[in-house]
């Protein structure tokens, strides 16, 4: 019997890769390809949607050339995408009006002051559970809409779509301008400010509110069913999930029980807690989210912490600092010292995500003295990476009743044992890695496999989950505490940096 494989799209913020995954969950060919990255002005970060579309056309052929397959060995296809990054273009033609807004940009700043003081926080919290934030698609939407000229006529003439990645990626998949599925799944939807986060459904409202039409807008579907069948470069294999890549990294830790928590650690990190089917609002900086809802059954609801800046401090001290010349080189400098020398480091480079919402804020180095070496530097890049998830746990526990009893990781940092050894010791939890670190394509491919009947249920996948490594605290409580205050006192010094310009 000829195996077959289920085909993971995982459309990162950095790269897409293509992986293939046999029936055991076991990683069989994988492909990859970076995309550029736009900075035209100090906190614009854009993509070029057709490049993206252009690499997966390559990278495709690529894994199933790797596992020795065709496109009729594919069961099925699921995608995973970098969220709220979006798209507009045009219905007839599929030339995107322009590059692509990643989540990481911050234009829109202005205008989450305008909404904060008028209609206020309460106004979304109460329809979609997202505060006003850069972070958010509706926001991008109607910049775009602000500044390029004609863009929001021809919208409401539906002239023109929306949609965030996974969209435009099956729109192109499945026949692009020639009768393209213009689609997308719950968990993205969820992170638009524009679904009602009860319904599923585009709010009225909050369409008003912003002044986007319907007529642009996918359709929403749960993330695991039938969208439809591939055109190009797999032509006749159906298209079965999607979802936004931090849901799928849960899916993919199985952590389908509430209280089970997940978090991947790459250029920045998320932490999503699975609560159920309940709707918990945060009353501590946290974002209530779709987790992840399977065809016709009820929609699981999670609690995430985004922490904007983690992996990509490592960069930043690798590539604007020159102290490394590799990633992996700064555990091996960090462990050149003892300890952080009294020095911490708030990697607010563009405001702080949860739990704190704070634009304002700005990176800081504090504790400099005389005796502080790179070492310690290189320590302290490391630990803010740890005091951060300890700022978003402490929400969770404050906000869900079952609290942290084991935190699963996934992501290139948690290659670094220094870091996930400190990340134990300030949560007071173990930190378990699984067998197969792709935890976001292996969600993706989870979904789309139960959508298409190649696995049976979630025990099955459960199952699959096999631990490669594990870190138990063991750093002494009064040591613990002195140095999460001294934390968040690094943290207060990072607030009110950016402050409203002067008037005269």
């Amino acid at each position: 019997m000829v195996e077959r494989y289920v085909m993971s799209i995982d459309q990162g913020t950095t790269s897409t890769r293509c992986i293939l995954f046999d029936q055991q969950g076991r990683l069989v060919s994988v492909a990859q390809r970076e995309h550029e990255q736009h900075f035209p002005k100090p906190g614009w970060v854009e993509h070029d949607a057709l490049e993206i579309w252009h690499n997966l056309r390559h990278i495709v052929p690529d894994a199933l050339s790797g596992a020795g397959a065709v496109a009729r060995d594919i069961a099925a296809i699921g995608i995973a995408n970098q969220r709220e990054t979006t798209v507009l273009w045009d219905r007839r033609t599929g030339e995107p009006a322009g590059r692509a807004i990643v989540w990481q940009d911050t234009r829109t700043a202005p205008l989450v002051d305008d909404l904060r003081a008028s209609p206020g926080d309460e106004f979304f919290l109460d329809r979609c559970s997202l505060p006003p934030s850069t972070y958010f698609s509706a926001l991008r939407l109607r910049w775009l809409f602000d500044n390029i000229s004609g863009l929001e006529q021809r919208a409401r003439d539906g002239e023109v779509l929306f949609g965030t990645m996974e969209s435009w990626l099956i729109w192109n998949l499945t026949g692009g301008a020639d009768g393209g599925l213009h689609v997308t799944d719950a968990t993205n939807a969820s992170r638009t400010m524009l679904m009602n986060i009860r319904t599923l459904t585009w709010d009225e409202e909050l369409l008003d509110f912003f002044g986007v039409p319907r007529a642009m807008l996918p359709e929403i579907r749960s993330n695991a069913e039938n969208y439809g069948d591939a055109r190009s470069l797999l032509p006749g294999v159906q298209i079965t999930a999607a979802l936004g890549d931090q849901q799928a990294a849960l899916f993919g830790q199985t952590c389908f029980s509430p209280g089970e928590a997940k978090c991947t650690y790459g250029t920045g990190s998320f932490l999503l807690l699975n609560t159920g089917t309940d709707v918990v609002r945060s009353e501590h900086g946290l974002l209530t989210t779709v987790a992840y809802k399977i065809g016709d059954m009820a929609p699981v609801y999670a609690l995430e912490g985004s922490i904007a800046v983690t992996g990509s401090l490592v960069q930043w001290f690798r590539d604007r600092l020159g102290l490394i010349s590799s990633a992996p080189e700064i555990e091996t400098l960090a462990r050149t010292v003892e300890d952080n020398g009294g020095c911490y480091i708030v990697p607010a480079f563009s405001g702080l995500f949860a739990p704190h919402w704070r634009s304002d804020a700005r990176g800081v180095i504090v504790g400099l003295t005389s005796y502080i070496t790179k070492g310690h530097l290189a320590r302290a890049v490391l630990e803010a990476t740890g005091w951060q998830t300890r700022e978003v746990v402490d929400a969770m526990n404050a906000d869900f009743a079952v609290p942290l009893k084991q935190l699963k990781v996934d992501g290139g940092m948690t290659a670094d044992n220094l870091l996930m050894q400190f990340v134990a010791d300030v949560l007071d939890v173990p930190v378990v890695r699984p067998m197969v670190a792709e935890t976001v394509s292996l969600g993706a491919a989870y979904a789309a496999g139960l959508a298409a009947g190649y696995w049976s249920d979630l025990e099955v996948l459960r199952r699959h989950w096999h631990r490669a490594a594990q870190w138990l605290p063991d750093m002494d409580p009064g040591r613990r505490q002195s140095e999460y205050e001294d934390w968040q006192r690094a943290v207060e010094r990072s607030l009110d940096w950016v402050r409203p310009p002067r008037t005269s």
